[in-house]
C-alpha cells in the first residue's frame, strides 16, 4: 500500500532521514516511534506532500509520489492529522468537515455558480458524509460551535474526523493523542483500530506507548534519521538497541 524506499533527507548539514525503508501493508496499523528529533515528523512531511526527499522513493499503490504536491497526495488517498492541532477554529464543526472534503469535489468554479446537477449533488454527499462522521466520533451535539471553542480532546477527533472526511485509503497520525488524558488516549485509540478494520491502512507517530502497544500489528523505531529496529510490540519493548536509543549508556556500557 505504502512503501518508503531508501528515503534520505537532509536540511544543510543535518540528515534528518538518512536511507528509511519501512511499509505500511493493507489494512494494518503500523507504529513509528523514536526520541524527540528523531526524524518521525519529517517523515510524515515527505510522504504527504509538504516536503520532499533528496534521495529513494516513496510508492503509494506502486506509484510513486515523492515528488508530488500535497494536494495532489491528497487526491491520491492519503490524509494527515498534525502535532498541532490545525483546525479552522472560526468554522463549527460541521464547517470543518465540509471543508476537509474540498479536494474531493469534480465540480469547477462556473458549476458552483449556476448550482449545477453535479455540485448539487456533491454538496449532498459532503453534509451527509459530514454528518455520518459527526455521528460516529461523538461531536454531533456540538456541531454548531466553533471549533476552537471545543475542549482539547474534542478538537483531537474533529482533526481526525477531518482527516477521514477526504476518504483516504492510508491515514497518517503525528502524535493524536498528545495532551489527552489516559481514558481519551484509550477511547481514541479504539476508533483507530476500528478504522483499520474498516480497511483502512494506518501510519501513527506517538510518544504515548501505551497507545502503540495498544493499537498497533508492528512498529518502526527511528533514531538519528535511521531505522533502528522493526517489529512486534513484545519484540521492540526488549529490543537492547531500542531501549539503549531511549536511556542511553552509562560509562560502564550498559544501558
Amino acid at each position: 500500500m505504502l512503501e518508503l524506499i531508501n528515503v534520505s533527507r537532509g536540511f544543510g548539514g543535518v540528515q534528518a532521514l538518512s536511507g528509511v525503508s519501512l511499509s505500511v501493508p493493507p489494512q494494518r496499523i503500523v507504529g513509528l516511534i523514536g526520541p524527540n528529533g528523531a526524524g518521525k515528523t519529517t517523515l510524515i512531511n515527505n510522504v504527504s506532500g509538504l516536503d520532499h526527499p533528496n534521495g529513494g522513493q516513496i510508492l503509494f499503490d506502486g506509484q510513486p509520489i515523492e515528488k508530488e504536491p500535497s494536494h495532489r497526495i491528497t487526491r491520491l488517498g492519503i490524509a494527515r492529522t498534525y502535532q498541532n492541532i490545525r483546525l479552522f477554529g472560526e468554522m463549527t464543526v460541521r464547517q470543518n468537515l465540509l471543508v476537509g472534503q474540498h479536494s474531493l469535489g469534480r465540480a469547477n468554479i462556473l458549476e458552483a455558480v449556476f448550482f449545477s446537477p453535479r455540485y448539487r449533488r456533491e454538496e449532498r454527499q459532503y453534509r451527509a458524509r459530514a454528518e455520518e462522521l459527526l455521528e460516529r466520533f461523538g461531536l454531533a451535539s456540538v456541531a454548531g460551535m466553533a471549533a476552537g471553542n471545543l475542549p482539547y480532546g474534542d478538537q483531537r477527533r474533529l482533526e481526525l474526523a477531518r482527516a477521514l472526511a477526504t476518504e483516504p485509503k492510508v491515514l497518517l497520525l503525528d502524535e493524536p493523542t498528545a495532551g489527552m488524558n489516559p481514558t481519551e488516549t484509550k477511547a481514541l485509540g479504539e476508533h483507530i483500530q476500528d478504522l483499520r478494520n474498516d480497511g483502512l491502512s494506518i501510519l501513527v507517530i506517538e510518544h504515548d506507548m501505551s497507545l502503540i502497544h495498544q493499537v498497533c500489528d508492528e512498529i518502526y523505531v527511528l533514531n538519528f534519521g535511521q531505522i533502528i529496529a522493526h517489529g512486534t510490540s513484545d519484540e521492540i519493548r526488549t529490543d537492547p538497541v531500542v531501549i539503549e536509543a531511549y536511556l542511553g549508556r552509562d560509562d560502564d556500557g550498559a544501558a
